[in-house]
């Protein structure tokens, strides 16, 4: 009998300890297959790249609060995968560039101003600087390998030059400069953990693999990198979620070989190109399934890595043959397995960039991007469609019962310029602003909600 308090005692901690747990309001997370709000809802992240301006000196673009403001209200974005360099970041060895990291801090403020979730991306394209490109900062290598570096066309096969395989080489198997990267991401999230825009951290933009094999590459390097850099951050900013991107090769459909990771709240961040259109030959339209079955596929690699998926990457050249049905395919891709994504970039230029140079607007390419999408979801998403032809929008989920939080589908203005009807099976939803709030949910399950231009 003397043992019995105690025993009570015991089962009255663990009762409180439990308690403790179940009412935590986690931050931003993954479960069950999608990036989730701290409120529980599935968030689908719709976005930009901003920008490809910034891969280089001066490191930050000339883009104001109301470029910030346009990306939500001109085409009804709500997610910016913001582009940073280690260059940028620390230009010397141990010297880190406070200025440039005040700049980012005040455009967070910018971000969350207008309801805009950020993925910071470390961007990195033919290892760094000193091959005349961006990443890596020139100190991190040998300068007789720049001087030796014969640049190929198109640009991207300048990987394959032996010079920027051995800096890459360098980069994984130093353990300094591993060191070094590791502690500028941790300074990084020093600055920025208390913005509250930051969802989460892009480790590094589609790594390349250097001279070690390309089917060992991630288990051997990429992923121990992605182990250490994840922890360094969180140990500052514990509620980032870690964005994580297979090598380069998934470009060329190589499916990755990363494993689920040691530490939870991942999504897997792969990017979405046509070749052929990648090359300057605009888009072939009988690669739309291509497109939609590569996205498939990506979603069943995210699945198999117990982790959301969102695509970091995709866009084209406006001016380029196909380019509606391109985004189009893009869009469809994304919706078939309700994933986010992010357009690149936010640029003002006759490329990829999202508008002219003087600022005006592409149309054919900027109406295709801006189109619906569930932005928060109180159940689990399955698909979104928008049909061109026909402007219909169809959203398909599964309402979770045990949150009291509204849906929400941003529907561009532009979409629906004579406003919209709403097919639903005894659902209760209203407009507001550019949304459609839904506060009660389908009769049907799986759920769908339809509009139809009036």
């Amino acid at each position: 009998m003397r043992g019995l308090p105690a025993l009570v005692l015991i089962c009255a901690a663990c009762a409180l300890a439990c308690a403790a747990c179940s009412s935590r309001t986690p931050g931003w997370h993954v479960e069950r297959g999608f990036l989730r709000a701290p409120d529980g809802r599935a968030a689908i992240l719709r976005g930009v790249n901003l920008s490809g301006s910034q891969k280089n000196a001066p490191y930050l673009d000339d883009k104001s609060a109301a470029d910030y403001e346009r990306v939500r209200s001109a085409w009804g974005m709500n997610a910016l995968r913001f582009v940073m360099t280690w260059s940028a970041v620390e230009p010397s060895p141990g010297v880190y560039d406070d200025t440039y990291l005040d700049g980012i801090v005040e455009r967070m403020g910018w971000a969350e101003a207008y309801g805009l979730a950020v993925i910071l991306d470390m961007h990195e394209d033919v290892y760094g600087e000193g091959f005349g490109f961006d990443g890596a900062p020139k100190w991190t290598c040998d300068a007789a390998r720049y001087a030796a570096f014969v640049p190929q066309t198109p640009w991207f096969l300048s990987t394959t030059d032996e010079n920027v395989e051995a800096c890459v080489d360098g980069f994984y198997t130093r353990a300094d400069l591993q060191q070094h990267f590791a502690d500028a991401w941790r300074h990084v999230a020093e600055r920025l953990k208390d913005a509250p825009a930051v969802v989460g951290f892009d480790v590094l933009n589609e790594p390349e693999w250097g001279s070690y094999s390309i089917f060992d590459f991630e288990p051997d390097r990429l992923a121990p990198m992605y182990d250490r850099i994840v922890r360094a951050v969180r140990g500052v900013a514990p509620g980032w979620v870690a964005f994580l991107e297979p090598s380069s090769a998934r470009n060329a459909g190589i499916a990755t070989s990363l494993e689920p990771f040691g530490f939870d709240d991942v999504v897997y961040a792969p990017h979405s190109y046509d070749s052929t259109a990648e090359g300057g030959g605009g888009f072939d339209p009988t690669h739309r399934g291509q497109i939609l079955d590569n996205v498939a596929k990506l979603a069943g690699e995210a699945q198999a890595l117990r982790a959301a998926l969102w695509i970091g990457e995709y866009g084209g050249v406006a001016s380029d043959p196909g380019i509606v049905e391109y985004m189009t395919a893009q869009y469809d891709a994304a919706g078939a397995v309700a994933a986010g994504s992010a357009y690149w970039a936010y640029d003002n230029s006759d490329g990829y960039g999202l508008v002219n140079p003087d600022g005006s607007e592409k149309p054919l390419l900027d109406d295709t991007v801006a189109r619906p999408y569930p932005a928060r979801v109180a159940g689990d998403p399955v698909s979104y469609a928008f049909d061109a032809a026909t402007s219909a929008f169809t959203f398909v989920y599964t309402p979770d019962p045990s949150l009291a939080v509204p849906t929400e589908v941003i529907v561009p203005a532009r979409v629906y310029p004579n406003g919209f009807t709403v097919d639903c099976a005894g659902c209760v939803a209203a407009p507001q602003g550019d949304e459609l709030v839904i506060t009660t949910p389908p009769t049907d399950r799986p759920a769908t909600i339809t509009l139809r231009s009036n």
